[in-house]
């Protein structure tokens, strides 16, 4: 299965490096500054098969609250949240979502992505 990913970051600095690590495992990715963005960009892009967003952001609704919505518009698509403010456990997550803290580290984010894709293939 072909990865899609829509990193959903406030901070442009941290939305790049994420970026980054996506394109280094093969994968596309696009981008959106806040929850508001990203549902446009979801709705634009069906092939999106995995969102990776941070919780704390300005705008309409956080990033838990944007993962809720992207399980109840699009339950096909995985969810990976992060947060340097809050730990998430996964199965509080809806989808068999995963949480990455902040300060991520390059590799928890890359076994996350891959968890999800492998989720996604099965």
């Amino acid at each position: 299965m072909e990865c899609v990913v829509l990193v959903v970051e406030d901070d442009p600095i941290v939305r790049l490096g994420a970026i980054e690590i996506v394109e280094g495992l093969g994968c596309m990715a696009f981008e959106a500054q806040n929850a508001d963005e990203a549902v446009r960009v979801l709705e634009a892009h069906p092939e999106i098969t995995l969102l990776f967003t941070d919780i704390d952001m300005p705008g309409t609704m956080d990033g838990l609250e944007l993962a809720e919505v992207v399980h109840s518009r699009w339950p096909d698509k995985r969810l990976i949240v992060t947060s340097g403010h809050a730990v998430i456990p996964n199965e509080n997550l809806p989808d068999d979502g995963k949480f990455v803290t902040k300060p991520y580290y390059p590799g928890a984010v890359r076994a996350a992505i891959r968890q999800s894709i492998d989720h996604c293939a099965s």
